[in-house]
């Protein structure tokens, strides 16, 4: 960057002579601070949450999943379209969960507070890594996601979100409403 060059003495003055009929103008700005309202959910429904979400994950339970190609499923009720925008890459995650060196319990109670958390914030799409690993997880999760009656559809993620070792999931949410006033 260069350094700007200095006024010599005829521009000064053309300043001075053009600028001698104004006034100083008064700040008179008022700075508001925001009201933030505390949008923290307190920890018992938080925990909760994640215990109402999690029973819906059945070890027992075997959802009959397409064996051949790429790991997916729709639900009945939703258009097979869904889930090929899932495969192109249409939907892009707003929230990730990431399952890595979690126990099987433990992917449970996150899937369920993810679940818990899309509705709650109004998120449409969720990535969730199961990474390789052991492939216990890798091989589990969607059959505990197919089981949630608010998961729509999922899909093995495009490569730029994870490829075979993550899935994309379209979650059901309730429409939003605006908040009532008092």
């Amino acid at each position: 960057m260069s350094k700007k060059t200095p006024l010599n003495d005829d521009d000064k003055a053309l300043f001075r002579q053009l600028m001698s009929d104004t006034r100083k103008i008064k700040q008179d700005t008022v700075v508001h601070t925001p009201v933030v309202k505390s949008r923290e959910l307190p920890l018992k429904r938080l925990i909760s949450e994640q215990v109402d979400n999690s029973h819906y994950f059945s070890d027992e339970f075997q959802p009959l999943l397409a064996t051949e190609g790429a790991t997916r499923y729709v639900r009945a009720d939703v258009s097979h379209f869904e889930l090929k925008k899932l495969r192109r890459g249409d939907y892009t995650p707003e929230i990730f969960l990431d399952l890595h060196g979690l126990t099987q319990q433990q992917a449970k109670q996150e899937l369920g507070a993810l679940i818990a958390a899309c509705r709650r914030e109004h998120l449409f799409c969720a990535s969730v890594m199961t990474g390789h690993g052991k492939h216990v997880l890798k091989q589990q999760t969607p059959l505990w996601l197919a089981q949630h009656p608010y998961v729509m559809a999922f899909h093995q993620a495009p490569k730029m979100f994870g490829g075979d070792a993550a899935l994309l999931v379209l979650i059901e949410i309730e429409e939003w409403q605006p908040p009532e006033l008092p």
